[in-house]
């Protein structure tokens, strides 16, 4: 029987950069980060109220991961369009998140709005990914 999801990955387009957004910025805490043999990076970060859960950075376009040529390429350019990784970030206090992380330089689409379900700010990792911030 499964108990829990241990893992999820976010596919992304520059490791460090993402680093640089999820620890630096969103103050998640880096739970592994190891080379494997083949050269690949291993790079799983938490939330900090939820380490249970790891969030692989997973290097979408880099060939140690690997995706063939063809995949490699179709996830490159769903992330340089900046589809992926749709999801959702909740904070306590969405507009108070969203001055602290823009005084930050992180990129949001749109501000906090009102809506049926509370307030919400859509913001990006700038490596390729989306979340609604509630």
């Amino acid at each position: 029987m499964v108990t829990k999801l241990s893992h999820t990955s976010l596919f992304v387009n520059d490791q460090e950069k993402a680093y640089d957004f999820y620890v630096n910025k969103l103050g998640f805490k880096v739970h592994t980060d190891a080379k494997m043999d083949n050269g690949f990076r291993w790079l799983t970060v938490v939330a900090p109220e939820q380490p249970e859960l790891e969030i692989i950075l997973f290097p979408a376009i880099e060939k140690e991961n690997g995706f063939d040529g063809d995949v490699r390429n179709a996830l490159k350019l769903l992330l340089e369009k900046g589809v992926m990784g749709a999801g959702v970030l909740h904070t306590p206090d969405c507009r108070a998140t969203y001055e602290e992380l823009k005084a930050k330089g992180v990129h949001f689409k749109s501000s906090p709005k009102e809506q049926f379900y509370g307030i919400e700010a859509v913001v990006t990792d700038g490596c390729g990914n989306w979340f609604s911030l509630t």
